[in-house]
């Protein structure tokens, strides 16, 4: 081999070192930026497998609230007048609106029937007082007698008895005929109470049957200067109402216009089939502007209350443990904690036990949430998670 060919050999077999080693410094640091990425991915996916929430703080309930419940309204006073006596509807003097007063003559029955009825019972009476008294006459008679000893002692008794029982006839039959005298009254139906006519079921000429199962009432009546609202709070507000509160209401034809109303009462029970304590108050009427049977809804002030917390509802969860919220630890670890809800007032709660002012609640929890789960706020660079 000549001298030539060996610094030949020398220089390939550097260059292939020099290759190989450039081979090897490329894959090097192709695997380190690979792992360099994977680590960068798997951090990214941890980071972003943490779910983003957002929170709020509880708040004391210190300036109150109000609470718009379901009402209707019903007159002061209502009564359906109904005859006391039978015969044809002779006239009548007040129909549907009229405005009566106490006493006020409604319609006249013709009752013939009646009236022949009290005239025999006044005769009976007649009859019966002039017996009374034609026995008396001879009763005190025989007591004159017997002083003179020309009757017996059982004689005269006899006649005494007898002026006894006739005196009680005669009152009997005067009784009778007063009976018959107050129930001829009743032919001239009156309105019982100053109100206002809002019904008027018959007409001249018709058949009036009283004191039977066809008997149908006249006249519907109605005192309407001062209303009674009817107002069934549900059990978890019966606390709310308190002797003299007051409370607005509004009905559907008077649309943004608002009357006040004062408890008067309750029914100090809480009704089975419904769940709620009915609270009656009243309501002036002026002008009856309100009226009676109206649909209304009551608007009824909640007083501050320093004990409980207020929450929206959208952060309640339930599950099996109860009624709970997630709450997070200063490390943004989530805890579960159960509550108790002293009032719901629709979209939002009083929570009388399980939270304070200072604790930091998630709203809108997942669904998947778990107790000890790290999470990440909502408001700490990261978009919004889609709420639950």
């Amino acid at each position: 081999m000549s001298s030539d060919q060996k610094p030949s050999r020398k220089r390939l077999m550097y260059l292939g070192i020099g290759g190989l080693t450039l081979a090897a410094l490329l894959v090097a640091n192709g695997l380190a930026a690979r792992s360099r990425h994977e680590k960068e991915v798997a951090s990214w996916t941890e980071v972003a497998a943490l779910p983003v929430v957002s929170v709020f703080q509880p708040q004391q309930n210190a300036h109150g609230d109000t609470l718009r419940l379901p009402a209707h309204l019903q007159a002061w006073s209502k009564a359906s007048i109904h005859a006391r006596v039978s015969g044809y509807l002779k006239s009548w003097q007040s129909d549907i609106g009229s405005k009566v007063t106490a006493g006020q003559v409604l319609a006249v029955i013709d009752s013939p029937d009646l009236d022949q009825q009290l005239a025999q019972t006044r005769a009976h009476m007649l009859q019966e007082q002039a017996n009374a008294k034609l026995a008396a006459t001879t009763a005190s008679r025989w007591q004159n007698l017997l002083a003179s000893h020309s009757v017996s002692r059982q004689e005269a008794d006899e006649k005494a008895s007898n002026a006894a029982a006739a005196r009680a006839n005669a009152q009997a039959a005067e009784a009778d005929y007063a009976r018959l005298s107050s129930l001829e009254d009743y032919k001239t139906i009156r309105a019982p109470f100053a109100g206002t006519v809002t019904a008027r079921h018959t007409d001249i000429g018709q058949l009036i049957k009283a004191d039977t199962d066809s008997d149908t009432e006249l006249f519907d009546i109605a005192d309407t200067h001062q209303l009674r609202l009817y107002v069934p709070v549900p059990q978890n507000y019966a606390s709310v109402i308190r002797p003299g509160m007051q409370v607005q209401l509004s009905v559907p034809e008077h649309p943004g216009q608002t009357f006040d109303a004062k408890l008067i009462g309750n029914s100090a029970a809480i009704d089975q089939r419904s769940g709620t304590l009915m609270a009656q108050f009243v309501a002036q009427n002026p002008g009856d502007v309100l009226m009676p049977g109206d649909y209304a809804e009551a608007t009824l002030a909640i007083p501050p209350d320093t004990h409980g917390v207020s929450i929206p509802a959208s952060a309640l969860i339930f599950r099996a443990q109860g009624t709970q919220v997630a709450v997070l630890d200063s490390a943004r670890h989530v805890h579960m904690q159960s509550i108790h809800i002293g009032l719901d007032l629709g979209d939002r709660l009083v929570i009388d036990q399980g939270l304070k002012p200072a604790d930091t609640v998630i709203d809108n929890p997942p669904d998947a949430l778990r107790e000890g789960d790290p999470v990440k706020l909502a408001d700490a660079g990261a978009n919004h998670a889609a709420k639950a």
